[in-house]
């Protein structure tokens, strides 16, 4: 299969997919998935401003004089960010972007971004998941208070509830995984990040996958997706 989906993207046009989905849904796991798979590089905006502040560069200083401040780093900034990074050799096939477009302003900004170069965002991938599946999700993780370690009380209990596999440490859980964060951060993705969703439907170029399903269905339903398209 990979072979298949690497002759597509040299076909001709870049393969620009956009990874969309609540927090939890699973989009950077998919995003690793689809990278490995396609050989075109996952952007995740996080990354790229790790990367920038980091290594101070003239948008990683910008980004932080606004951060100093505590007010958000506007979107221009943003968007120059992921310019740079797709203008790199490596995502000469095209690139996944996950974590950016985050609202619709961004989303009209990529579009002319990409349309400079006579390109188009090739797929819109919605990584759907229920809302109390979501919140499961999230506040089910649990991390030992020695050596770190992470386990989830669904998807990887410890072997003795509350006690490290690895250390026999404590397991305790995080103040970012309680539930009232976790309602919070969803919250603010259904005002700002959902009506994406009808913005790449009303493009033609939504795919809508079940969530729920098994992480390797999850990535066979978008391959094929991304074949078809």
């Amino acid at each position: 299969m990979k072979g298949e989906i690497e002759a597509m993207t040299q076909s001709g046009q870049p393969t620009y997919l956009i990874m969309l989905g609540a927090p939890g849904a699973g989009k950077g796991t998919q995003a690793r998935l689809i990278e490995e798979s396609l050989g075109i590089p996952q952007v995740a905006t996080g990354d790229l401003f790790r990367y920038n502040l980091s290594k101070e560069t003239e948008l990683g200083l910008l980004a932080k004089s606004y951060m100093e401040k505590g007010v958000l780093v506007p979107d221009d900034v943003t968007v120059r960010m992921v310019e740079d990074r797709l203008s790199r050799p490596d995502c000469a096939a095209g690139a996944i972007l996950d974590g950016f477009p985050r609202n619709l302003d961004q989303a009209a900004a990529l579009d002319e971004l990409l349309a400079k170069y006579n390109q188009k965002v090739s797929r819109a991938i919605y990584i759907r998941v229920e809302r109390e599946d979501l919140i499961a999700r999230l506040t089910g993780r649990r991390v030992c208070k020695s050596c770190q370690a992470a386990f989830h009380v669904i998807f990887n209990p410890p072997a003795t509830e509350g006690v490290c596999d690895q250390c026999d440490g404590e397991l305790y859980q995080r103040a970012d995984d309680s539930r009232d964060t976790v309602e919070k951060r969803l919250e603010v993705y259904f005002e700002q990040t959902a009506p994406l969703i009808e913005f790449y439907k009303d493009k033609g170029v939504l795919v809508e996958i079940d969530g729920g399903l098994p992480i390797d269905q999850v990535q066979d339903e978008i391959i094929r997706a991304i074949r078809e398209n």
